[in-house]
Parts: C-alpha cells; sequence; structure tokens
C-alpha cells in the first residue's frame, strides 16, 4: 500500500503570532492508517517529537537551504522494528484518582514559544481527576486559554513581582 503524505504548513501562523498546537493535533487526528504528516516549520519543534511520540509516531526532520524545518511524521506499525516503541501507549492515559497533592507544577519558564505551551498541554493529558495544575511561565500563556476550553479546562493567570506568571488550571 503507497503512502499519502499530508502537508502543513505553520510559518504562517507562528509569524502572525497564532499557535499552531491545535491545528497539527487536529491534523493528526485526522490522518488514516495510509497517510504521513509533513509539517512545515519556521524551527524545529522538538517538543512536538515526544507529544507525538507518544501517539505511536516517528519522525524524521530536516532543514530546508532557507532555514526552515519539514518534518515527517510516520504512525509505527504494530511490531516495527524501526523504530523504539513510544514509552507511553499511544492512547489517551486513563485517568487516576488524585493521591497526594492535587496540584501538579509545569515549570515552563526559560523555554521559547512554542515548548510551553506544549509542556503545560501534555501534562493536562496526564493530569489525575480531581487535581489541578499550576504552570510557571515567562510570559502571559494567551495562546493556552483557548486550548484549555477545547479541552474542558480553564485557567487564571497572576503575574508574579519578578515578571513571570502564574497559571492555575482546573476542569470546568
Amino acid at each position: 500500500m503507497s503512502r499519502k503524505v499530508v502537508t502543513l504548513d505553520v510559518r504562517e501562523d507562528l509569524r502572525t503570532g497564532r499557535e499552531p498546537f491545535g491545528k497539527i493535533m487536529q491534523s493528526v487526528a485526522a490522518l488514516r492508517e495510509n497517510e504521513d504528516l509533513l509539517l512545515i516549520a519556521p524551527f524545529q519543534p522538538a517538543p512536538l517529537f515526544g507529544v507525538l511520540a507518544r501517539q505511536g509516531f516517528s519522525h524524521e526532520a530536516k532543514e530546508t537551504a532557507a532555514g526552515d524545518w519539514e518534518i515527517t511524521f510516520t504512525r509505527d506499525s504494530p511490531g516495527s522494528t524501526a523504530s523504539p516503541p513510544p514509552a507511553e501507549p499511544p492512547r489517551r492515559p486513563k485517568r487516576v484518582p488524585c493521591q497526594g497533592s492535587p496540584v501538579v507544577d509545569v515549570e515552563a519558564r526559560g523555554l521559547e514559544p512554542p515548548q510551553p505551551l506544549v509542556k503545560i498541554l501534555e501534562a493536562l493529558a496526564t493530569l489525575p481527576d480531581g487535581a489541578r495544575l499550576r504552570a510557571h511561565t515567562d510570559r502571559r500563556p494567551m495562546h493556552l486559554y483557548t486550548q484549555l476550553q477545547e479541552r474542558g479546562f480553564t485557567g487564571e493567570s497572576e503575574e508574579q513581582p519578578d515578571g513571570s506568571f502564574i497559571t492555575h488550571v482546573h476542569r470546568l
């Protein structure tokens, strides 16, 4: 069976300040078994590699002559030895009741966009039932709020004396 390539170019989204993570994840979710995703971005989106690896994808990244990046994400076939199996099952982890502290801290300071957003959304995917998330970022996470609503969460950000932000996230 021949593979089809679905191309998603997020360079314009990033140039205009739009966060492309949701668009990327929608494209991944829409992929059929015989389809790969070719992502074109102005930088190598390293945090995305781990997110998609946990969903059963391997990747091949190359920098173009223009300095952009082309990353091909391919769904790993069951029993494939070409790439190691993902560290976690490709399905969304089962929620477990919160044990211990009801707050999960996410340190996302010192990261360049969109890495803070990706790190926070990764943590939300495994947030135990009854737990809240507290994210520390260098900037107010403006693109996070829409992503939270789409996932059934809400968040409020507070500026800290050092100019950083703490965002408190909980389920609706």
